[in-house]
């Protein structure tokens, strides 16, 4: 029997794959699926990443900001602040961590001297790489394994999720490179 009605099995690659049905995508026991999807996905795929964090006594917060640092080198942290969602409390306590274990620069902007700007070191740069490494795998995996359909629709899902602010921000990381 299937924990929720309206539910149905398919069978993908070793994997017992539950889908909403197409015409009941919008009930309840669906929509909670789907939430309790994103739950899961989050913690199980991210969790190689947590292991190497808890291993240098880091965690998610330190993540998030190597990983955006990253992908937008020369943040200004007020970029920063905008795409965690955080309190500059909390950014502030991470970003000295990170500054005082050397993978995180704040330098001055060449056109507005008050403004700090955020900038990876190599040994950031290495271990955003390392933790993009443990990663990427699943990530392509299951990619290659939902097909590019099921990937745009992802992305599709997500957008809506996230909404207009949340899609402005990913659209600048997107264009950064």
């Amino acid at each position: 029997m299937l924990a929720f009605p309206g539910l149905k099995r398919q069978w993908h690659r070793m994997v017992d794959i539950v889908v909403p049905s197409p015409d009941l995508f919008l009930r309840e026991d669906a929509i909670r699926g789907g939430m309790d999807l994103l739950f899961f996905a989050n913690t199980r795929h991210l969790r190689r990443a947590d292991e190497k964090l808890a291993e240098l006594g880091m965690g998610r917060a330190h993540h998030r900001v190597l990983y955006f640092v990253q992908r937008k080198p020369g943040l200004p942290i007020s970029g920063l602040l905008a795409i965690l969602a955080i309190t500059k409390q909390s950014l502030k306590r991470v970003t000295h961590d990170l500054i005082a274990r050397g993978l995180i620069e704040l330098r001055h902007s060449q056109v507005d001297r008050r403004q700090r700007l955020v900038h990876l070191t190599e040994a950031g740069s290495t271990l955003e790489r390392q933790l993009f490494n443990e990663l990427h795998g699943s990530m392509a995996q299951a990619y290659a394994a939902s097909g590019g359909e099921a990937v745009k629709g992802f992305w599709i899902v997500l957008q809506h999720l996230i909404g207009e602010e949340g899609c402005e921000q990913f659209r600048a990381v997107q264009s950064c490179k």
